[in-house]
């Protein structure tokens, strides 16, 4: 039996309304990232920016879960076997991940990763279920699939300015394509080796160590900052990347599940998007290039229809029974 909607504000659930709002900032959160971090990469070497900014939400996580566990009464062991396991996924997830993230900002204008990483990472994510049968392949989702690849491909000849890999935007939009590709990996892999483990302490877990990783790489880029000229606005943006994005995010995506599908989620994921060129636009005054325009509509469509496998064109049909969730409605959540 289904608990009623009262049963679940009782439990401490959000209502629904509640929850769209909690995904939303936290989408607001990750456009805006892009925006902010670009900021700091052009005063600082990227893998300094990416330790300060894991390092700050790690230890901002580790105090969250301190309160967390002290409020609730929780007395669950400390285990080595959950810090190996999150720690070896944020390897993935946080050290790779960022170590492209911000190599490709320090490269390309931060609005082409607001393309590039939310929309083609839940397409790899699919692709990669699909290529190990962990997923069946439907006609929308190739179809997805293919419209994804061209719109990728328009996305990149629009970056090339007749330099080839020789010029900074392209080699920075193929940087951030690797990084979506660890993105994908991570969510994959984060499913099926962290299921059943607290979600908070095993992204403070996979944080803390993913952040440890950036700090020792960053460590021989450090003596190069001039520190006396980071101006407080850097360090303004430092704190913004840590709290928000990197802290706050995570736990209002989370509270935002706990009453809605995780499909749902995905879908809102695309609005990262809006927010990103918004403020890259408003802050920054970056664009696109015609051509990039047209690719990423395509990129886009082919996205929705890679992820949903065009379940929003399908009618709803009368007393269905729920829906099962796939994998990759599991699996693709975004953040960074």
């Amino acid at each position: 039996m289904k608990p009623s909607h009262e049963a679940s504000q009782a439990q401490g659930q959000p209502s629904l309304s509640h929850a769209h709002v909690y995904l939303l900032i936290t989408m607001f959160f990750f456009g805006t990232a892009f925006t902010s971090s670009k900021v700091v990469v052009e005063q600082m070497p990227h893998q300094v920016a990416a330790a300060f900014r894991f390092g700050g939400g790690a230890v901002i996580l580790l105090v969250i879960l301190a309160i967390t566990r002290r409020a609730s009464g929780e007395h669950t062991p400390f285990s080595w076997r959950e810090v190996v396991l999150a720690g070896s996924v944020g390897l993935v997830g946080v050290f790779g991940y960022n170590l492209f993230f911000f190599w490709g900002l320090s490269l390309a204008p931060s609005v082409d990763g607001t393309i590039l990483v939310p929309v083609l990472s839940p397409v790899l994510t699919v692709t990669i279920l699909l290529l190990t049968r962990q997923e069946t392949a439907s006609v929308s989702r190739l179809v997805g699939l293919a419209l994804g690849l061209v719109g990728a491909a328009v996305f990149f000849v629009g970056a090339d300015d007749g330099t080839g890999l020789s010029g900074s935007r392209l080699t920075g939009d193929f940087v951030y394509l690797i990084g979506s590709g660890c993105w994908a990996v991570y969510s994959i892999a984060s499913k099926k080796l962290l299921g059943g483990m607290n979600h908070l302490r095993a992204t403070t877990y996979g944080t803390c160590v993913g952040a440890l990783a950036l700090v020792l790489l960053a460590a021989p880029s450090a003596s190069s900052v001039q520190w006396g000229d980071v101006s407080g606005s850097i360090w303004l943006n430092i704190a913004y990347l840590a709290v928000g994005p990197t802290a706050i995010a995570y736990i209002f995506y989370y509270r935002g599940l706990d009453s809605v599908s995780p499909s749902t989620a995905t879908m809102l994921m695309f609005t990262v998007p809006v927010f990103g060129v918004s403020s890259s636009v408003l802050f920054l005054g970056e664009s696109f290039t015609p051509v990039q325009d047209i690719g990423t509509a395509v990129l886009l469509v082919g996205a929705i229809f890679a992820v949903s496998g065009g379940r929003f064109l399908r009618r709803r049909q009368p007393a269905a029974a729920p829906a099962e969730t796939t994998a990759a409605d599991d699996r693709t959540a975004v953040s960074r």
